[in-house]
C-alpha cells in the first residue's frame, strides 16, 4: 500500500454543551466519537494528536 492510497486522517476539536472541549478523529469515512472533557481547546487538540499518533503506531 503506497502513501497515496491511505485515507485522510484529521483531528477536530468541538465544544461540548457543558462548556468543556473534546476531540474527534476522522479517518477516511470513519468518524470516532468525541472523546474527553478538557478544560481548554489546546488540551483537547494535544490529546487528539497523541491519540492519532497512537492509532498510527498501532498499524
Amino acid at each position: 500500500m503506497n502513501s497515496n492510497s491511505k485515507p485522510e486522517t484529521q483531528v477536530t476539536v468541538e465544544k461540548l454543551r457543558n462548556g468543556r472541549w473534546a476531540f474527534v478523529i476522522k479517518r477516511g469515512t470513519v468518524v470516532y466519537p468525541a472523546s474527553g472533557q478538557f478544560i481548554s481547546q489546546l488540551q483537547a487538540h494535544a490529546a487528539g494528536q497523541m491519540a492519532l499518533k497512537a492509532l498510527e503506531n498501532k498499524r
